[in-house]
């Protein structure tokens, strides 16, 4: 894969992997922390995917075999409270509450590869996470009132389609894997849904702070 590649692994790279480790540098040196963060934050949004690209050089120079889909998503529960970007700032109950939805979905994404193999479980987060996706849109649905001018509701909008493609294209996954068993295509489209959440909560950010 090359830098800028558009898959779900060159954005969630930095959130999800580097900046909780970071984050533990941090209580042994701030200031380490704040330069390497700040660093890689810049060259991401210079060139995006290049955490991507070098995490991945990294683990071919150390031969290691790693399911990054699969890391990843695992990583994705303990990653929120760190990822300023893809959370809200205003303290109107609608933004929110739309916080809470996303960190929810999200939440509840990262724990397929804990329970995938045991149907019966698997089957309740299925509900689970059909229940948080409905919830995510209408918590959309009430932002929507607070983004101004025409340009930005559109914006919001075909975020919101982006969003319920993939969705669907989720829901399919689920019901191949039910005939076929290929686990890694489950955790690549719950981390495509996580991505696309993401993207909403950036429009949102990017129209109304």
């Amino acid at each position: 894969m090359t830098m800028g590649d558009e898959t779900p692994l060159t954005s969630l790279i930095l959130p999800v992997l580097i900046r909780p480790i970071l984050s533990q540098l941090e209580k042994q040196d701030v200031s380490a922390s704040q330069t390497l963060r700040a660093a890689l934050t810049k060259a991401e949004a210079s060139h995006p995917g290049l955490t991507y690209d070098l995490v991945v050089g990294i683990m071919r120079r150390g031969e290691l075999a790693v399911n990054m889909h699969e890391s990843i998503l695992r990583l994705q529960a303990g990653a929120d409270t760190d990822v300023v970007e893809y959370r809200l700032s205003r303290s109107e109950d609608a933004f929110q509450e739309l916080n809470r939805k996303s960190a929810s979905l999200k939440r509840i994404l990262s724990r397929i590869p804990d329970e995938i193999t045991d149907r019966k479980t698997f089957l309740e987060t299925i509900k689970e996470i059909a229940s948080a996706i409905k919830k995510l849109l209408d918590a959309v649905n009430e932002v929507g009132g607070f983004i101004p001018g025409t340009n930005g509701k559109q914006a919001l909008e075909q975020r919101k389609r982006e969003f319920v493609k993939y969705s669907k294209r989720f829901s399919n996954t689920l019901k191949e894997y039910f005939k076929e068993g290929h686990a890694d295509s489950v955790f690549l489209s719950a981390l495509y849904l996580i991505h696309q959440t993401n993207m909403i909560i950036s429009t949102v950010k990017h129209k109304c702070e």
